[in-house]
């Protein structure tokens, strides 16, 4: 049987909503369990709860302001009643699209299907299939250093004697799982183009993991992604049961652009782009993903790309939606492989042009090399090609990120020209202020994790 939670208003006379739960129940293995009246008094011609739960023949929940959505009550009913179903039978003027995205996020935090007319929100799936203490990092976008966080948390916990194994889904990833021993031989530029050259992604987020953490990597593959965080199609499932048989102790999940890794896991990290839209933060499917997180990193923390005032409003607001979640605001900054001291460098990224000055000052100045020229198109292939063009005769070096077209566009060009080509981390560094540190937040919730999944 399918248990309903109705969601109602005193904007419809009495019997017509009545009529509209009537359908509802006569629907085969259907069954109306309670209503949460959530506002509206057009058409309400009593302000006696006990009267509109007789007249409606069940139990219907009042707030304690009929001029404000009771999220709360919505909430709590969800844990009296455990309904399969929450159905929306409200609409204008009580509820408007905002107040749908901030109940669909309420109800979706709670295992339950939104559900109205003409849309269902359900819940991303989360399969219970882990052996090993795990977490998972996921974003509220594309392009906001999930791979970059990801790499540092891998590599952090690797030095602490950890063990971890990094499983990550991509757009590009392999039809079947594979495995990447970072943590066994040293991927080259060479060794990368013949993996491109095969026709394998050799710039899929697995390769970076494991190029930049040298720790055992699984890469799998997700097509689509829904509003919540659901993929269409993804293999990581069967590569998190490749996971449980290795000879690691620790497993972290990597999410691709804002699609969630269907695993469950004892923790999640939630990166917020600070350079997103606000509205994608506080509004849709956002508070949903940030309401994930046990731990809140901030990237892209900086001008021009995002003002402190900004910084400051999202920080709030993701407090009051998690009080006692820490939050850490950072900034990236590029981190050569190896020595490029005194080298002439074409520098190929994906960071925006607004902060190219930035990281090229930083990489001057900490890595004493000259920077001849940049390009910000790693994921535009023809301007990629183009800005090469302009500066291969005049550098000695090719740097550049393991993303999009790093292999068989710039590393191909950069060895086919006689230059040495060197892959650069980003490295995410807390910003100035009263910010908790990095490493001990991370750390922390790895040992969090781990006490859970013992105490499961």
């Amino acid at each position: 049987m399918t248990s309903i939670l109705c969601l109602v208003d005193g904007e419809h006379y009495l019997p017509v909503t009545k009529s509209a739960i009537v359908s509802i129940n006569d629907i085969e293995d259907f069954e109306v369990i309670g209503m949460v009246f959530i506002g509206g008094t057009e058409k309400l011609k009593t302000d006696n709860p006990q009267a509109y739960s007789e007249v409606m023949g069940f139990p219907v929940y009042f707030g304690e302001d009929e001029n404000e959505i009771p999220y709360d009550l919505i909430c709590k009913m969800i844990k009296k009643y455990s309904p399969d179903i929450v159905m929306d039978l409200s609409d204008e003027p009580v509820l408007d699209y905002s107040k749908r995205f901030k109940i669909a996020c309420n109800v979706l935090s709670l295992g339950c299907i939104y559900e109205g007319p003409d849309f269902k929100f359900e819940p991303p799936t989360f399969d219970d299939i882990l052996e090993k203490p795990s977490l998972k990092i996921l974003g509220t976008g594309k392009r906001i250093g999930k791979t970059a966080v990801s790499t540092y948390t891998s590599r952090l916990i690797a030095k602490n004697q950890y063990n971890p194994c990094v499983v990550a889904m991509g757009r590009g990833g392999p039809e079947v799982p594979e495995i990447v021993h970072g943590d066994e031989f040293e991927i080259t530029p060479e060794f990368l183009m013949e993996q491109s050259e095969k026709g394998v992604h050799a710039a899929s987020d697995h390769w970076e993991d494991a190029l930049m953490s040298r720790v055992l990597t699984i890469g799998c593959r997700r097509c689509g992604g829904g509003m919540s965080g659901e993929v269409f199609m993804t293999n990581m499932l069967e590569g998190a049961k490749i996971a449980n048989k290795q000879d690691k102790d620790f497993l972290i999940f990597e999410g691709s652009g804002a699609a969630i890794p269907p695993i469950k896991t004892d923790k999640n990290i939630v990166l917020v782009g600070a350079n997103q839209d606000i509205i994608n933060i506080t509004n849709f499917f956002g508070p949903y993903r940030i309401g994930l997180g046990d731990l809140i990193i901030l990237t892209m923390c900086e001008g021009p790309l995002t003002p402190q005032v900004k910084i400051d409003e999202i920080i709030e607001f993701i407090h009051g939606i998690k009080p006692e979640v820490e939050i850490i605001p950072t900034v990236f900054r590029p981190k050569p492989l190896k020595s490029i001291k005194g080298k002439k460098v074409l520098f190929a990224t994906t960071a925006p042009n607004a902060v190219k000055d930035k990281l090229v000052e930083y990489l001057e100045g900490v890595y004493e090399c000259e920077i001849i020229g940049t390009t910000p198109y790693l994921s535009n292939r023809p301007l990629l090609k183009k800005d090469i063009g302009k500066y291969i005769n005049d550098v000695d070096c090719m740097l550049t990120e393991l993303k999009a077209a790093a292999v068989d566009v710039a590393t191909k060009e950069a060895i086919n020209a006689g230059l040495e080509v060197v892959y650069c981390d980003n490295i995410p560094i807390v910003i100035k202020g009263d910010y908790p540190n990095l490493d001990d937040a991370i750390l922390n919730l790895v040992d969090s994790a781990i006490s859970d999944f013992n105490d499961n």
